[in-house]
């Protein structure tokens, strides 16, 4: 597996750092953030968001905060992936 780094919070400190790459293969996005909280977890198991899915969190998967100043890095990143994608080739 090959990541391109696209950013971080540019308001973090050494410990805990929002981050945000492109898997190079998928184009997948890879988000490293703050784990939900119980008060958000709970939000979001109590809802069935679309319609014909389950309510609740998957135990294969988690919900991740990303800070809202880092907005224009997942553009960014969106922006790379949507391009890596298109064409296929490395950035």
């Amino acid at each position: 597996m090959s990541l391109e780094f696209v950013g971080i919070d540019p308001d973090t400190e050494k410990d805990g750092s929002p981050t945000v790459w492109v898997e190079e293969e998928t184009a997948d996005l890879i988000l490293q953030g703050e784990k939900a909280d119980a008060l958000l977890a709970a939000e979001i198991r109590g809802q069935s968001w679309s319609p014909g899915h389950s309510a609740g969190i998957p135990a294969h998967e988690s919900v991740t905060r990303i800070p809202a100043r880092m907005v224009p890095i997942i553009r960014k990143a969106c922006d790379a992936a949507e391009r890596r994608a298109a064409s296929g080739t490395e950035l």
